[in-house]
């Protein structure tokens, strides 16, 4: 079949179509995953496309997967961070949808509140279970959009619900179809889609939608589901790990459009983030993605590390503040008890502190040297040094600069000289651990503070005081 393709300006072909695949046995893709190896990535060499969309964009899911590892998150804390979520994705809804759990009463109360804001961005979605029940539930509080978990592997299909490709896909079409009847828009989670058949089962569903959406007027949103970690970004890859390899054939194979397509990927191979903006390269317009990748085992697509991702492949960032994330990161740590690994890119306590003195003496010339980027400016975060035993004079200068704005300080100042030496003395003495900035303060105020020109000299001459 040849159509004329409008974003390309290109009469091309699409394939014929796939038909469902209904097997007796099911496709659990051993050769790829033998469950006593590690999973293997193979090659075909076979490439497809970079289609990236017209516009991108981010969703939430901080409180529904980002809540299944964790406890649950009170209302008033929900409904705190959503604000800064929405301050987070800027004027322009960067930030596009969250999505809520709605069984309890709390998350109902939560939803309840976070609608009242009256939000265009994010706007507010939820995850339910497959059935009437759930649906009215949907509709009585208001929602227009609703994830459906439709598992799409054999995994899924056989070793778990027991049934059949086809019995399942006519399940499947039955509920979305309750969804459509009920006023709700459907957004179909295609979980575990890395091990699922995608020629065999994935494009036919995502057919029966596309003529279930012809036929309703609805638009029915494809969420793509990485449910295990296994996709990978590197071009010629086999399916169904290849996630240029699916985004590529939901658009061409299942003529599904961009900005209906979703990925949502977790960590177990730390591919996260990888993946998600290879997803955005080949064609999906939506990333789902939570609050520092909080989630189910390692974790899903940190939030904050797309809209990093955003800015560079864009060039802009589109009105997000970045200085939220700052923001978030002391309400999580100070208001709700997370730690946050102190190695977190962005959000970690150590992400721009360095401890090493020729680091150190590079950053006292030009911070730019090692330095991401103005980490003052888009994160409120100016960049740090750590004091230990290998921070040299440097080091040392460049801690009491950032600590004592009124005046620069160098390798040779007295002051510079006098800590370097009480600090080589705590190692000499058997520390390993770095100097905290409370206990350096300390000393450093008695002499610049105090003005105790003694006690500098005797620091200098190695006569610290016990």
């Amino acid at each position: 079949m040849f159509y004329f393709n409008k974003r390309h300006n290109l009469i091309e072909r699409r394939e014929f179509s796939y038909p469902l695949q209904d097997v007796k046995e099911p496709n659990l893709h051993k050769n790829l995953y033998s469950y006593d190896e590690v999973p293997k990535i193979a090659f075909n060499r076979r490439t497809v496309p970079m289609n990236m969309p017209d516009e991108i964009w981010i969703t939430d899911t901080t409180f529904r997967d980002g809540q299944q590892s964790r406890d649950p998150y009170t209302v008033d804390q929900i409904v705190t961070i959503y604000k800064m979520l929405k301050e987070l994705g800027g004027p322009k809804g960067k930030i596009r949808q969250s999505e809520f759990f709605i069984y309890s009463k709390n998350d109902q109360e939560a939803v309840y509140n976070c609608l009242e804001l009256g939000y265009e961005f994010p706007e507010v979605t939820t995850w339910i279970r497959a059935t009437k029940e759930d649906f009215e539930l949907a509709k009585a509080i208001g929602i227009r959009e609703t994830g459906i978990l439709v598992s799409c592997s054999d995994y899924h299909i056989f070793e778990k619900m027991k049934s059949t490709r086809s019995k399942i896909i006519d399940k499947y079409i039955k509920v979305i179809s309750d969804c459509i009847e009920m006023g709700i828009h459907p957004r179909c989670h295609f979980e575990d889609i890395t091990r699922a058949d995608f020629y065999g089962f994935v494009v036919p569903f995502a057919d029966r939608l596309n003529q279930l959406s012809k036929e309703s007027g609805v638009p029915i949103k494809i969420r793509a589901c990485d449910t295990m970690g296994y996709g990978v970004s590197i071009p010629g890859t086999v399916m169904p790990r290849s996630v240029p390899g699916l985004i590529y054939g939901l658009n061409h194979h299942a003529s599904v459009p961009s900005e209906l397509l979703e990925w949502h990927g977790h960590n177990d191979f730390y591919r996260a983030v990888t993946n998600a903006t290879t997803a955005w390269l080949y064609g999906c317009s939506s990333v789902n993605a939570s609050l520092f990748g909080i989630g189910e085992r390692t974790g899903n697509t940190p939030l904050e590390a797309m809209v990093m991702e955003y800015a560079q492949l864009r060039g802009t960032l589109d009105g997000m503040d970045t200085t939220v994330i700052t923001d978030i990161a002391e309400y999580f740590e100070k208001e709700i008890g997370y730690e946050i690994p102190p190695m977190t890119p962005f959000v970690g306590k150590n992400f721009n502190v360095t401890r090493a003195g020729i680091h150190a003496d590079g950053i006292l010339k030009n911070e730019e040297i090692y330095n991401i980027f103005n980490t003052e400016k888009l994160l409120k975060r100016p960049v740090k040094v750590s004091v230990s035993k290998t921070s040299g004079l440097a080091g040392i200068a460049y801690w009491l600069s950032s600590n004592y704005k009124d005046r620069e300080f160098g390798k040779r100042d007295n002051i510079t000289r006098a800590l370097k030496a009480w600090v080589d003395h705590q190692f000499d003495k058997g520390r390993v651990t770095a100097i905290g900035d409370d206990e350096l303060k300390k000393i450093a105020d008695r002499i610049l503070i105090d003005g105790d020109k003694k006690f500098a000299d005797k620091l200098l001459l190695g006569e610290e005081e016990e």
